[in-house]
């Protein structure tokens, strides 16, 4: 399954870079935000908590995932077919058999989390079950298998962590400035210098959170081809790919505890609303890519 492990190395190093990229906006956000307050405690704090959440995101971003979607474990004895289908596909991959979680939801979706194969999980709504028949289950399962394969599921669920906290921080900076800040430097000589400062400081607050998101969204659309392609190798029958894709996209159900947060996660975007036109400014900022191009992209593989 060459291709299945295609981009494993390549997103391993994206991870790490993403990681170490996050820092660097981080300390840079702390070291502006101590200058505007004259405070280098915030420096301190930045770094200190920066580095804590680093580690969260490589440790327990899966778990964090699981509980904001509501996930809940199940075991071969009270979802044997889906546990027979992961199983069979996992072996056929190559791969260890991850544990399987059901999401209490009625839109059809599904995603994969995890920090490695060894320690994966894929999760799957209450509506996928319901509505989709075995062939469309599995290459939505094997789409899914393909991201692990892949590790592209460390890279997607530690930027929910890391996009996530910036624009934690990037809120508490602007909202603090709204009400005045936390005292700030009263000194006449380095007000200017301060001014200039806080104006920096505030356009990084509000770009940093948009240029995470961006990254997110780059990074989301393209392991979505991919893990589509490799899906299909998995299966070896495309059409039940790609006629789960057409079901599901069609589907209007809310997911409930759908957020921008973790949308790239998901199967499909489970924000998005069928027959919606789609801009060249909009396609940026989808998490994934046009149903349409994933189809053409599919009916084109030549299995």
């Amino acid at each position: 399954m060459a291709t299945l492990y295609a981009n494993r190395d390549s997103n391993i190093r994206k991870t790490w870079l993403l990681i170490t990229l996050f820092l660097i906006i981080v300390i840079a956000l702390g070291w502006f935000f101590s200058q505007v307050y004259g405070s280098p405690v915030i420096l301190y704090f930045a770094v200190i908590f920066s580095i804590l959440m680093n580690v969260a995101a490589y440790w327990w971003s899966d778990k964090i995932v699981l509980k904001m979607t509501g996930a809940q474990p199940v075991t071969k004895e009270n979802a044997r077919e889906l546990y027979n289908i992961v199983e069979n596909l996992s072996i056929t991959a190559g791969l260890p058999v991850p544990k399987i979680y059901i999401v209490p939801e009625k839109q059809p979706n599904a995603f994969a989390t995890g920090r490695n194969p060894k320690h994966a999980v894929i999760a799957v709504t209450e509506g996928l079950l319901e509505r989709l028949n075995r062939s469309e289950l599995e290459g939505v399962l094997a789409h899914e298998l393909s991201h692990i394969g892949n590790y592209d599921i460390l890279l997607s669920t530690a930027v929910v962590v890391l996009v996530g906290f910036i624009a934690i921080l990037s809120d508490i900076f602007l909202r603090s400035r709204f009400w005045g800040g936390f005292g700030g430097r009263n000194d006449r000589n380095g007000g200017q210098a301060q001014a200039i400062l806080m104006i920096i400081g505030i356009i990084m607050a509000i770009l940093a959170p948009i240029a995470a998101i961006l990254i997110q969204l780059a990074i989301s659309r393209k392991r979505e081809f991919l893990a589509d392609a490799s899906g299909a190798l998995l299966t070896r029958y495309p059409d039940g790919l790609a006629s789960a894709l057409i079901k599901i996209s069609q589907d209007s159900t809310p997911l409930r505890r759908a957020s921008n947060t973790t949308a790239h996660l998901w199967f499909e975007d489970p924000l998005d609303k069928p027959g919606k036109k789609i801009s060249r400014l909009h396609k940026l900022f989808m998490t994934h890519p046009p149903i349409e191009e994933r189809l053409k992209a599919l009916r084109g593989l030549k299995i």
